[in-house]
């Protein structure tokens, strides 16, 4: 090293007499190719472990067995989602369950049934009170979200519906001796003509205009009842009807079976909702969505008379229910007009999520817990749902269900941007391309290459490329043989070729196409008059393509 701490490399081959190598050529630094790629392996900011791999139980299956699989009569929709696959590493078909929804339902539904066995004793009045008006407002709403989540319906005379059939098959079982068994019949028939009366004006109003017309005719029966003294007016209702409770019973067994005949409402609202929604009526409803009218009629869709059909059903549902509500509580007060209950209701199927029947009914379930168990907090208990409702709009894209789609989507954009930091600390391949890459050596090979290349742009100095054009041939320093060996491993489609023009006068540079029959191109216009200075314009091409890569 000279004192201008110049570093030199020295020639081996000069020792030799009668050479004409040079002796000493100015050189780089020696320099560890792993910090590099230490650097390159290092990530340039802060990662956080997101998410988890989804965990797939694999069932056996082979054949024609693979494509056997329930459905729900009379739908088409498949009881489970099943997705056949061949396992290359166990040679063997397997079975998937993709969507295990329904296994939640019905185990949902088995805790629901065995729950009141389960309740404490100085709670199990409480709760068996509550879990029947849960039972009731769960099929409420469960047909509510029919109207609005699938019909795209923003109808607010539910409890209208519900409240005048109520009254109405009251009466007649009060006054005129109707058995409870025909009470929720009459009620759906009763329902059925209300809702033909109020359906037609959703072919013509849509959105916030028919929410007031259907708010201020649930104020409008409310008002009809309490002032009519045939109804009730002066004792805060009609009590007195039949019911399918026998007077001479428990009350522990009243209890448990108005809880498991409201159960059974629950699962009957259930099944409508499945029907309806599997079959053509539910799907031609979400393809014309409201606000897409136009679209939906110009693929022959008549929404106008899905619309009236899904209200039709809905009224329908709602006066049935209606009537089963006089049969167990024995009577019905002006309470169920009141916009308390259409305020709850809403906020049942807010928190929930609109347009999913389990939403409803775990809406209904938290509503109802905190309305009438949790009675000790007051008017705060009211605070408290108003509040959740408030957090779930704000928050969260469908309520409590769509929770998890949004986390999915939420872990998806962060791997994304994992994997796109990963990719800038040294790849060549997209995560998408080496994900669907069988053989993962190329992934890796090429990975290789990339801190390969890295390391080598650090070595390019004009220092190496004037030893390059001094000693074009024989022993080079340890920098420069590092380019030349990386340059003669390449692929031939990225190396260049020297073309005689005329022998000894003239050269020109040439790029092969790495394909067989393929000419080679002329890559410039300039014209070498040596071969040593072709040789040196090929290596000042192939360095400029390395800092370019």
């Amino acid at each position: 090293m000279s004192e201008t701490n110049e570093v030199k490399w020295r020639n081996p081959l000069a020792v030799w007499e009668g050479g004409d190598e040079i002796a000493e050529i100015p050189t780089n630094p020696w320099r560890n190719h792993q910090d590099v790629w230490k650097k390159a392996r290092t990530s340039k900011s802060k990662l956080y472990p997101v998410g988890r791999l989804r965990y797939w139980y694999k069932l056996p299956g082979h054949g024609a067995k693979t494509w056997n699989r329930l459905r729900y009569w009379p739908t088409r929709r498949r009881v489970l989602d099943i997705r056949g696959e061949y396992n290359r590493k166990s040679l063997r078909r397997e079975k998937t369950i993709v969507d295990r929804r329904p296994i939640y339902w019905v185990l949902c539904m088995l805790a629901l049934a065995i729950a009141p066995l389960m309740a404490p004793g100085d709670m199990q009045y409480t709760l068996l009170v509550a879990g029947a008006t849960f039972g009731i407002y769960a099929a409420i709403n469960l047909c509510w979200n029919l109207v609005i989540g699938i019909g795209g319906i923003f109808s607010l005379a539910t409890y209208s519906i519900v409240g005048t059939s109520a009254f109405i098959t009251a009466y007649l079982s009060i006054h005129y001796g109707f058995s409870w068994w025909m009470l929720a019949p009459v009620g759906a028939v009763v329902g059925l003509l209300f809702g033909a009366i109020i359906a037609f004006p959703a072919t013509r109003l849509d959105g916030f205009y028919y929410a007031l017309l259907t708010l201020g005719l649930n104020e409008l029966c409310r008002v009809y009842f309490v002032t009519s003294a045939e109804f009730g007016g002066s004792n805060g209702g009609l009590y007195g009807a039949q019911s399918y409770i026998p007077e001479t019973w428990s009350a522990d067994s009243k209890l448990l079976l108005g809880y498991y005949a409201c159960f059974g409402l629950m699962l009957a609202a259930l099944a409508l909702h499945r029907v309806v929604g599997g079959r053509r009526l539910g799907r031609l409803l979400r393809m014309a969505p409201e606000k897409r009218e136009a679209f939906a009629q110009a693929t022959g869709v008549d929404f106008r008379r899905a619309r009236v059909g899904i209200f039709l059903i809905y009224a329908a549902a709602l006066g049935f229910i209606g009537g089963f509500y006089v049969t167990n509580f024995g009577g019905v007060s002006f309470s169920i007009f009141s916009f308390d209950s259409v305020l709850l209701g809403l906020a049942m199927l807010v928190i929930g999520g609109i347009g999913r029947p389990e939403g409803a009914v775990a809406g209904t379930l938290i509503v109802v817990f905190l309305d009438k168990v949790m009675l000790g907090l007051g008017p705060l208990r009211l605070v408290l749902v108003g509040l959740i409702a408030l957090l779930v709009v704000l928050y969260l894209r469908n309520g409590l269900f769509g929770i998890k789609a949004q986390f999915r989507s939420w872990r998806d954009k962060k791997k994304s941007e994992y994997r796109s930091v990963r990719a800038e600390k040294g790849g060549e391949m997209l995560p998408e391309e080496a994900t669907e890459t069988d053989d993962k050596g190329i992934v890796f090979a090429r990975r290789f290459d990339k801190m390969t290349r890295d390391h080598l742009k650090t070595l390019v100095t004009p220092e190496i490329i004037e030893e390059h054009r001094l000693t074009l041939n024989g022993q080079h320093s340890e920098t420069l043989e590092r380019l030349l060996i990386y340059f003669r491993t390449r692929e031939q489609v990225e190396k260049y070729g020297i073309l005689t023009v005329s022998a000894f006068k003239n050269y020109r540079i040439v790029a092969f196409s790495g394909h067989k029959g393929v000419p080679p191109r002329v890559v410039e216009d300039k014209i070498y008059p040596s071969y040593n200075e072709a040789c040196h314009g090929v290596f000042l091409r192939r360095v400029q393509d390395l800092l370019e890569s």
